[in-house]
């Protein structure tokens, strides 16, 4: 007897295809235990009019599951659940059970009380998005990724994909940036010098591991990347935020006992101020008087579409002084978590033996489709198209504030992302931002970028990176509004 085409439905919330959707609730059934060895499953035809889709979908489906030994084929007579499929625990799950540990006693270290930026999870759904950092689906090259994923897919990359590189990373990847992305900002460095990481946040986070104790003190930008200073506040340094002004971080206000500042200087996070040659060149030689390090995080530099990019601080260290790092998951898309750390050999082999006892190394598959992605010229094209996409959003933006006379607190000289704005007093942006999620408009309140309890309020971020052209002058008008 057939399982009858009844008792299978898709979800309209699931992600995927329907081919997808259609193995998934196939699967799930026979690891339920729901669908049993031996059972005829619905023909093609019926379970396709049943659920709405076209005979091929479910047929392709099928064929899915016979390759992973879910169904069996019987000549003519049809689909039937394997005899090898995959069978339920032979268990039953444990009652649960009462939980007596006070884990406010228990808990060595803390990391859940720091509030952290977040984002609606359906964002997408939001009418004027003006939040930062998002893939924007009508620019992304998905179709050339998705090539270059089965490409990495292929058996000439079997060893790419499957290996264990222990500590070491895919040659290809390291190939490409040590002769393509450093040197277009001036950078130079030999394979020992080159780290992959998982974005940008995971090399941060290994360097504060490798550099900072409890009896060293980092100098950070106020305010800065929200996660950095959770980062150096987690490693129990000592903490000294600097105050920026309209040319980023001043090296003059850094403290004579400082071992190591982190800074933004291309793009300063969050207000995109750009540090000038001249104060980069101070920092510098600040740096080689009272014997710090600095670490450079480089983010955005290619959406350097007003004019081309200032040199890499990296590029002018003539002592090894910087530590410099890149990521892709900016400009290809934030999900990718894909990034790298150049610096002296010795401080990336200590961070290459951190990487390894906690992750080994990125996963192969991604690192080689990354590679293949950008030495094939789609990565260049992706950032043309993303580069003359925000060139005209931000114009759109540019006009739209300068009708409504909205503060610009700080907007990149280059380009980039996002505009750093400021509102009247006493206006709490945070407040301002759950009203004008109830209209569909969505903004970054500023106050968790800034240190100290007692942070401004009444700053915000807007981005045109993630929302079409045409919405940006309606939402400037809601966000207008919701000001006066």
């Amino acid at each position: 007897m057939a399982v009858s085409a009844d008792s299978f439905f898709l979800d309209p919330d699931a992600q995927g295809t329907l081919q997808n959707q259609i193995q998934q609730m196939v699967a799930q059934g026979i690891l339920s235990g729901r669908l049993r060895p031996g059972e005829k499953m619905p023909s093609s035809r019926k379970l396709a009019a049943h659920l709405g889709v076209s005979r091929i979908t479910v047929t392709l489906a099928y064929t899915e599951l016979l390759a992973d030994d879910y169904l069996s084929s019987r000549g003519r007579s049809g689909y039937y659940v394997s005899e090898n499929a995959p069978v339920p625990p032979d268990f039953k799950p444990a009652e649960r059970t009462q939980d007596v540990v006070d884990w406010s006693r228990a808990l060595g270290h803390r990391y859940a009380e720091t509030p952290m930026l977040t984002k609606p999870a359906d964002w997408r759904s939001y009418d004027y998005p003006f939040i930062y950092g998002q893939a924007d689906e009508a620019l992304f090259d998905r179709a050339n990724w998705r090539l270059c994923a089965l490409q990495a897919l292929g058996k000439r990359d079997f060893e790419a994909l499957t290996a264990d590189y222990y500590d070491q990373d895919d040659p290809l990847l390291i190939d490409f940036i040590l002769r393509h992305t450093l040197p277009r900002r001036g950078i130079l460095a030999n394979p020992d010098e080159v780290l992959i990481t998982l974005g940008a946040q995971n090399a941060l986070w290994m360097t504060a591991q490798v550099l900072l104790t409890q009896r060293r003190t980092a100098a950070i930008e106020d305010p800065c990347y929200p996660s950095l200073r959770e980062i150096l506040t987690q490693s129990r340094c000592h903490l000294r935020p600097i105050p920026v002004d309209a040319d980023g971080l001043p090296p003059e206000k850094l403290p004579r006992d400082t071992d190591v500042v982190f800074t933004t200087p291309s793009h300063q996070c969050p207000t995109t101020a750009t540090m000038p040659l001249a104060r980069r060149q101070d920092l510098l030689r600040r740096a080689s008087k009272d014997d710090f390090l600095i670490v450079e995080d480089d983010y955005e530099f290619e959406m350097s579409f007003l004019k081309s990019p200032s040199p890499a601080l990296k590029s002018l260290d003539k002592e090894g002084r910087v530590i410099y790092v890149g990521s892709f998951s900016k400009s290809l898309f934030p999900g990718l978590r894909l990034g790298y750390l150049v610096g002296s050999a010795p401080f990336i082999a200590e961070v290459r033996a951190l990487r390894s006892s906690v992750l080994r190394h990125p996963p192969g598959h991604i690192q080689r489709t990354a590679a293949y992605f950008l030495s094939l010229g789609h990565y260049d094209a992706l950032v043309r198209r993303m580069g003359l996409a925000y060139h005209e959003r931000r114009n759109t933006m540019e006009a739209a504030l300068n009708k409504h006379a909205l503060t610009v607190a700080g907007r990149g000289v280059y380009g980039g992302s996002s505009y750093w704005m400021r509102a009247r007093d006493p206006i709490d942006t945070g407040e301002l931002a759950r009203d004008l999620a109830q209209k569909g408009v969505l903004i970054e309140p500023g106050a968790p970028f800034f240190a100290g309890q007692d942070a401004p309020r009444s700053f915000y971020r807007i981005a045109y990176s993630s929302i079409p052209k045409k919405k940006i002058p309606d939402g400037i008008n809601l966000l207008a509004a919701a000001l006066r």
